[in-house]
């Protein structure tokens, strides 16, 4: 249990906690929102013992292991699966113990490490890091090559599987989404949802939030707030609490307003595609969820094109790629004005590849590109935050694009941005990558674009600023092509999905929820094709195979009882948990005359869910043995 009370945190004169208190018990999963500065980071280096409360307390067992994701890398030398195994600590000490004991000769000492091991399984330990590397995006090639191979954001992940790979019973993870593409967020929620520990997460993804989380804490005004439910049940009640006051009423109506009138023009295009429905649906709840943001600092929009070409690009059988790898082939596609597309894709699939060739950034391998006469591109993608002229203030940016505009006027539109008083004068050389992402943004939505191409806009930026973004796309009345992590963002502001994949560009006339379905299939060919040839396998004596059969049938019987028993077990455990989950669904458990029924309550649960995953992970080892078996009969 982690119990906070009366804590006041404190950073230079800025206090971000003033008399706090918050509870949480073991097994929770728990998603922390605030806003830049509120004090979320600073709270994880509370837990982890790197700050000291200013008044109050901060306790939490004393035998809990602790793992979060690192934001520095030193070792570059390292291979990147070492890199990752060096997050399992006690395995590098045990590995460390044996070599001086192999080196001396001890074999008493190497038999009771080779059993202290085995315990941990160490002798697995290259294989789940692996594991782990696959689920993140990283090749099997990859996994051997050195860390300093790689870039910034492919760092960033291997941060994250060395967190992963940490045994623990308290899971610190700080934006894990924001370098990953949606393959690897789907695999990380996954991930995740089966961790049995504790876990406090920080993230401005609201679909990664509702699918692993199953409680909020909202770092606001200085207190520690605790809501139950993920982040889509947080903002309707937060909403319903913000608009009980007038203020906030007032510009709820005049946000709805807008909304109305977007969901009245998306109507009238939207026709049978299944995703036009969902989009639809979402555009509802965003209606009703509106007053959650009433006091976002951002408020912007895309200032209007002066100009359309019809169409404003013409790609005609298109080879993109580089020079000696062409990576799509055919592909044909037109963008007219008003078009907004969302790309999916498995990672490496080429839509970052597409939208660089669209730009002219990509020269293309083959075929031909016509654009409009007065086409304008807006054109983002995270490499463009290092082209900011790090001496240069956000101001100087954007009077470099308007040299003859009125000073007044360019401070009121970096105002929506949430540039503001002295921070709209400082040089971004030190601006985090937040505000880079925001000022990169304001260049673009001042040029007055009629497409925009966007290659993962929302990384780095808070739930507010995505709140914001999704509303001027949903206003901008050019043609969009976006590359999103954010499901959320594509949901709200496409209309049109294309899949890339196999070489290839086609309309998706199906859903997102479809799509993460086809995914995990599309991942499942993969490893099927990943597979040794079974040809490849040497012959076996056929008297001795015979004699392996009769053996196997012997074996078959006990195992596929104990297979059987091990579902009706899994069966009994999923009813319980079921059960608990109801009891916990009612409002008066939380009561504080209930407390002791509640501690009960989620110990249960931490219990069930233990043993749920020790009986899932049982019965599939019994099954694969099962088939094993099986198809060695079979080819007697």
């Amino acid at each position: 249990m982690i119990t906070i009370e009366s804590l006041t945190l404190q950073r230079g004169p800025l206090r971000l906690l003033d008399d706090a208190s918050l509870t949480l018990h073991s097994g929770q999963k728990v998603g922390l929102l605030g806003t830049n500065g509120a004090g979320k980071s600073s709270l994880f280096a509370l837990l982890r013992g790197e700050l000291e409360p200013d008044a109050g307390s901060c306790s939490l067992p004393a035998d809990w292991r602790i793992a979060h994701m690192r934001q520095e890398i030193e070792n570059l030398d390292r291979l990147a699966v070492d890199y990752v195994l060096d997050g399992d600590l006690r395995l590098r000490d045990i590995q460390h113990r044996l070599q001086q004991a192999e080196a001396q000769q001890a074999a008493e000492q190497l038999g009771s490490l080779y059993g202290e091991l085995e315990s941990h399984d160490g002798f697995t330990a290259d294989s789940r890091a692996r594991t782990l590397l696959a689920g993140l995006g990283f090749s099997s090639e990859q996994c051997d090559r050195p860390v300093g191979d790689f870039s910034g954001g492919w760092r960033m992940r291997l941060n994250l599987a060395q967190a992963l790979m940490r045994p623990s019973d308290l899971l610190l993870l700080d934006e894990p989404t924001n370098h990953l593409d949606l393959d690897a967020i789907l695999w990380l929620e996954d991930w995740l949802r089966s961790y049995p520990g504790t876990l406090l997460l920080i993230s401005h993804d609201r679909d990664f939030l509702d699918a692993v989380v199953e409680h909020i804490v909202h770092v606001e005004g200085q207190k520690l707030n605790l809501y139950r439910g993920g982040y889509s049940q947080f903002e309707r009640t937060r909403a319903e609490r913000l608009a009980q006051q007038q203020s906030a009423f007032e510009k709820q109506q005049a946000q709805r307003e807008h909304m109305q009138a977007y969901i009245a023009r998306f109507r009238a295009q939207a026709t049978k595609a299944r995703q036009a429905q969902s989009r639809l649906k979402a555009l509802e709840r965003m209606e009703e969820l509106g007053p959650a943001h009433i006091d976002s600092p951002f408020s912007f929009s895309f200032r209007e094109a002066t100009n359309q070409s019809t169409p404003l690009l013409d790609l005609d059988k298109g080879q993109l790629g580089y020079t000696g790898n062409s990576i799509l082939a055919n592909v044909k596609l037109q963008l007219a004005p008003g078009a907004r597309i969302g790309l999916l894709g498995p990672n490496g699939a080429g839509k970052s590849t597409l939208i660089k060739s669209l730009t002219g950034d990509l020269p293309l391998i083959g075929g031909e590109l016509k654009t409009g006469e007065h086409l304008a591109i807006g054109y983002f993608a995270q490499h463009q935050l290092d082209s900011l002229d790090p001496d240069a203030s956000p101001l100087l940016h954007l009077a470099r694009l308007a040299p003859d505009e009125r000073e007044q006027t360019l401070r009121n539109f970096l105002g929506g941005f949430a540039f503001q008083g002295d921070r709209i004068d400082q040089a971004v050389e030190h601006f985090s990558g937040g505000e880079k992402a925001r000022l990169a943004l304001a260049l673009i939505a001042w040029q007055k674009p009629n497409l925009l191409l966007l290659d993962e806009p929302t990384n780095h930026l808070d739930m507010e600023m995505r709140h914001a973004l999704t509303i001027a796309l949903q206003a901008f009345e050019g043609a969009m092509l976006l590359v999103s992590h954010d499901r959320a963002l594509i949901r709200d502001t496409t209309d049109e999905l294309w899949l890339v994949a196999d070489g290839k560009v086609d309309t998706y006339n199906d859903d997102l929820d479809s799509y993460t379905r086809w995914l995990a299939q599309f991942r499942q060919q993969q490893a099927a094709a990943a597979q040794p040839e079974s040809n490849s396998a040497p012959k076996v004596d056929a008297k001795a195979q015979r004699r392996a059969a009769a053996e196997h049938r012997q074996r078959l019987a006990p195992l596929k009882k104990a297979a059987d028993k091990l579902e009706q077990q899994l069966a009994g455990a999923n009813e319980e948990h079921t059960q608990i989950e109801t009891e916990l669904g009612d409002p008066s458990v939380y009561e504080a005359s209930n407390k002791d029924l509640l501690k009960q309550l989620l110990a249960r649960q931490a219990s069930c869910q233990q043993r749920i995953a020790e009986l899932e992970e049982a019965w599939l080892q019994a099954h694969e043995e099962l088939d094993e078996l099986q198809a060695a009969l079979a080819d007697e």
